[in-house]
């Protein structure tokens, strides 16, 4: 990632400066950082995890959708995240002052579950983002490391690709992680058959 601006900007200056390039970037306290072009196997992953959960939702008949670009706001208002995947609650985007003009989220109620996909930028998602998603009450946070970036108090030794799913029980995320042919365990999501093989098979 590269910093492209140096002093602090508020939220509504972020938005107001975001261009329309195709290009995306993130408020991390205050500084604009542009999130390095992802790669084609990243992709892959993304269109294969929107496929399944919109089929899931779907045969639940769930009142979700899952934007091209949304922005999640944090608690203390300095950041602002464009996940990877965001799935939305749309029966609560009434509530969300934000999101008619800004596509910004500010609200747990609106976001029943976010998936960050791993790249160079691991710390972030493994750290900074768990410890802001997890306090504004986010119900399931998923980190998919399908090429295993991570470090290795994350992912353990030897590395090997992972998925860590964070629920959130009393306020704190408990997380679990699945390997090869590991099912996950998705509390939003019991009955979704996924394994980071599946992922896997999408790439290789």
């Amino acid at each position: 990632m590269v910093q492209t601006i140096i002093k602090p900007v508020t939220l509504e200056e972020f938005i107001e400066w975001y261009p329309d390039t195709g290009l995306r970037y993130e408020l991390h306290n205050g500084v604009i950082v542009n999130m390095n072009p992802p790669l084609g196997d990243h992709e892959l992953v993304i269109g294969f995890l929107v496929e399944e959960i919109v089929t899931e939702y779907k045969r639940l008949k769930l009142p979700y959708s899952i934007p091209k670009t949304a922005l999640i706001k944090t608690p203390n208002g300095t950041s602002a995240y464009a996940p990877d995947i965001v799935l939305l609650n749309r029966n609560n985007l009434v509530n969300e002052p934000l999101w008619k003009k800004e596509s910004t989220i500010t609200q747990a109620a609106s976001v029943p579950l976010v998936i960050e996909i791993v790249s160079s930028n691991w710390q972030t998602d493994y750290s900074t983002k768990t410890n802001e998603y997890e306090l504004m009450g986010i119900a399931e946070y998923w980190i998919v490391d399908y090429a295993a970036f991570g470090g290795r108090r994350f992912i353990g030794n030897p590395k090997q690709p992972t998925i860590s799913v964070h629920s959130l029980i009393d306020g704190e995320y408990l997380v679990n992680q699945f390997r090869g042919d590991d099912l996950i365990i998705s509390p939003l999501f019991p009955e979704l058959k996924l394994t980071i093989a599946d992922i896997l098979k999408r790439i290789l």
